[in-house]
């Protein structure tokens, strides 16, 4: 897999950081957030990532894990999760449809 992740290992990590409180993400228990984008199937298909980083897997994966480092004024958090962590969640989401 081109994020070097396991999209099984995934949804528990999406639950423990608090991605749900935000987004909107399928298959994701009680991931109906209204603050973030909803992360689907079109994520995929996004240019871009937050507006400003190309959409690719490790764009995607510093995105998740250092977000305010990128961007200093985004309401997404830079989470600290490890790289590994964050490369899960980057199958996770690449693998929707």
């Amino acid at each position: 897999m081109a994020t070097g992740g396991l999209e099984a290992r995934a949804i528990p990590i999406m639950i423990a950081n608090g991605c749900s409180g935000c987004h909107t993400i399928p298959g994701v228990p009680g991931a109906q957030g209204q603050v973030g984008p909803r992360l689907d199937s079109s994520l995929a298909d996004r240019v871009f990532i937050a507006g400003m980083l190309a959409n690719n897997p490790e764009n995607l994966i510093r995105w998740i894990r250092a977000a305010r480092e990128i961007n200093p004024h985004t309401a997404m958090p830079s989470t600290g999760i490890t790289e590994q962590q964050a490369r899960d969640i980057a199958a996770y989401l690449y693998a929707l449809k």
